[in-house]
């Protein structure tokens, strides 16, 4: 029902009813065009190299660490650090550039775009041409999640925007000194999805001749993953570069106890884990008791 607020109030049958604009995947399982994401990691691990990844596969409707874009999706990809030639260099890795990948280098800019005032969003979005995803590698996103309220609030609208209308962000932040996320909890609660990049065990052999190396772990996604039942494992990444041309490797990062403990932690029902990882029920119970056995899962009887 529409009132003179310009609210529309729908009683619980009416929602269940509606039709919904229908949500298209960008990168699936994880990336759809109403999800807000946070990748988060220490200096120097690769996250610029990550969301680049990203970015390039939606833009070219191709894929990246095994994730395939459905089809060519219109990007714009905000640098807040790295500047117009660093950000050459790193595209130049990839071969030729897509079509729908637009890039606002920072100090291409005039003046600081600070995503935490009106002004800022206003700016960006008289020229962003309409994205279906926008990629924030910029601290003045992430920061406005904690310290000033109304800069706070400012992005929480702005986010909410682009989820009503369609469109996703991926934002980078940094780690802090123990390697968890910088700031408060608003941070994480503020987006669908939080990825944490992590460097790889030091028994494991120094990459050599790569730009990125790191671990990726799925620590919030809303249960998307689970009503899709592909579940979000986490998976070891690495840029490697021969004769100026840089390719990814990727595999499993974990055993197939860490990986149902995982998997568990995220709600997935026995039969979902069985079938996630190939397994019998008899093997899931062993595993389980395994997982709580090493502390990834707390002691049964316990939620």
């Amino acid at each position: 029902m529409q009132n003179a607020t310009g609210l529309s109030i729908l009683t619980a049958s009416q929602l269940m009813a509606a039709n919904q604009p229908p949500r298209s995947d960008l990168l699936p399982p994880w990336l759809a065009s109403d999800t807000s994401a946070l990748v988060y990691g220490p200096p120097g691990i690769g996250k610029s190299f990550l969301a680049l990844g990203v970015a390039w596969a939606v833009a070219s409707g191709g894929s990246f660490l095994g994730w395939r874009s459905t089809r060519p999706h219109r990007v714009l990809y905000v640098d807040g650090e790295m500047g117009a030639a660093e950000l050459r260099d790193r595209l130049a890795l990839f071969g030729p550039l897509p079509d729908h990948l637009s890039i606002l280098a920072h100090d291409r800019a005039e003046g600081l775009l600070d995503l935490g005032t009106e002004d800022g969003i206003v700016r960006l979005m008289a020229a962003w041409n309409d994205p279906q995803l926008l990629v924030l590698d910029t601290p003045s996103a992430p920061a406005g999640l904690d310290g000033d309220p109304a800069r706070r609030d400012r992005l929480h609208c702005f986010l909410l925007h682009l989820k009503q209308n369609h469109r996703a962000v991926l934002m980078v932040d940094h780690a802090n000194k123990r390697g968890a996320l910088n700031g408060t909890a608003r941070r994480a609660s503020a987006v669908d999805l939080v990825m944490a990049l992590r460097r790889p065990s030091e028994s494991e052999p120094a990459t050599v001749g790569g730009n990125a190396r790191f671990e990726i772990h799925f620590e919030k996604t809303r249960q998307r993953a689970q009503r899709m039942k592909l579940p979000l494992l986490p998976i070891r990444a690495e840029l490697q570069t021969v004769d100026g041309a840089g390719a990814w490797r990727w595999d499993a990062a974990a055993g197939r106890v860490e990986r149902l403990a995982v998997l568990v932690r995220q709600g997935l029902s026995r039969r979902d884990v069985c079938e996630a990882l190939g397994i019998e029920r008899s093997w899931f119970f062993r595993l389980k008791a395994e997982a709580r056995a090493r502390g990834l899962l707390p002691p049964k009887g316990t939620s």
